[in-house]
C-alpha cells in the first residue's frame, strides 16, 4: 500500500492561516459571548465546520489552545517588561502595563478557565506572570522603595487579582478600560503615594 504524500508547504501554510484565524475569532466571540458554540465560530470564522473540528475537536480542544496562546504571549510580555536599569517602580509599571495588555486580550480564559482547565492549568498559564512580580516586589523591598506590610509572594496574588477585579469591574461598566489606573494601582498598592504614582506612570508611558 502506498503511503499517503504528505502535505505540501503551501497546504500546511493554509492550514496554519486557519487555525490563526479560528483562535483569533474564538477569542473575540467568547470575550462577547462565553456560551458561543463552536459551529458558531465556525460561522463567525468564515471556515466550514469540519474545518474547525480538524484542528479543534471539541470545545476544551479550542480553550486548551487558547491558554497555550496566552501563556506565549505572557511570556513574551515579562520579557518585554524588564529594562535593565529600571528602579523599583518603572520596572512595576511596565510589568503592570504589560500584564494589563496581554490579559485584557485574553480576559476571557478567566471567566472560562477555572472551570474548562482546571486549577493546576490556570495556574500554570500563570506563573511567569507571578514569578515576574514576586521577583519584582523583593526587589523593590529590599531596596526599600515599597512597602513590606505584606511579603512578597502575598503581595503577587494581590496584584493578580486586582487586575481581575478592575477587568470584572469594566464588564460591568464601572471603569473606563484604561491600563494606566491599573499600573497606577498597582504602585499604590505597595506603598507609593497616589500623586507619586501617577507622575511615574505618565513618565513610563511617555518614554514608550
Amino acid at each position: 500500500m502506498t503511503p499517503s504524500p504528505s502535505p505540501s508547504a503551501p497546504q500546511r501554510s493554509h492550514a496554519r492561516s486557519n487555525r490563526a484565524r479560528i483562535l483569533e475569532v474564538a477569542r473575540r466571540e467568547l470575550g462577547a459571548r462565553p456560551d458561543a458554540t463552536l459551529d458558531e465560530i465556525a460561522q463567525a470564522a468564515d471556515v466550514a465546520r469540519r474545518t474547525l473540528y480538524g484542528h479543534f475537536p471539541g470545545r476544551d480542544a479550542l480553550l486548551d489552545a487558547l491558554a497555550d496562546d496566552a501563556a506565549a504571549s505572557l511570556v513574551d510580555a515579562v520579557a518585554a517588561s524588564h529594562r535593565e536599569g529600571d528602579d523599583p517602580e518603572e520596572a512595576l509599571v511596565r510589568f503592570a502595563l504589560q500584564m494589563w495588555r496581554v490579559g485584557d486580550r485574553y480576559r476571557m480564559l478567566l471567566s472560562l478557565g477555572r472551570r474548562h482547565l482546571g486549577e493546576r492549568r490556570f495556574g500554570d498559564l500563570l506563573a511567569p506572570a507571578y514569578d515576574c512580580g514576586r521577583a519584582l516586589l523583593e526587589r523593590g523591598q529590599e531596596a526599600g522603595r515599597f512597602a513590606r506590610h505584606l511579603p512578597p509572594p502575598v503581595m503577587a496574588v494581590v496584584l493578580r487579582d486586582i487586575l481581575f477585579a478592575l477587568w470584572e469591574s469594566i464588564d460591568r461598566g464601572e471603569l473606563d478600560d484604561d491600563e494606566t489606573l491599573a499600573a497606577v494601582t498597582y504602585l499604590v498598592t505597595v506603598g507609593v503615594p497616589p500623586g507619586r504614582a501617577g507622575d511615574v506612570v505618565r513618565s513610563v508611558r511617555d518614554r514608550g
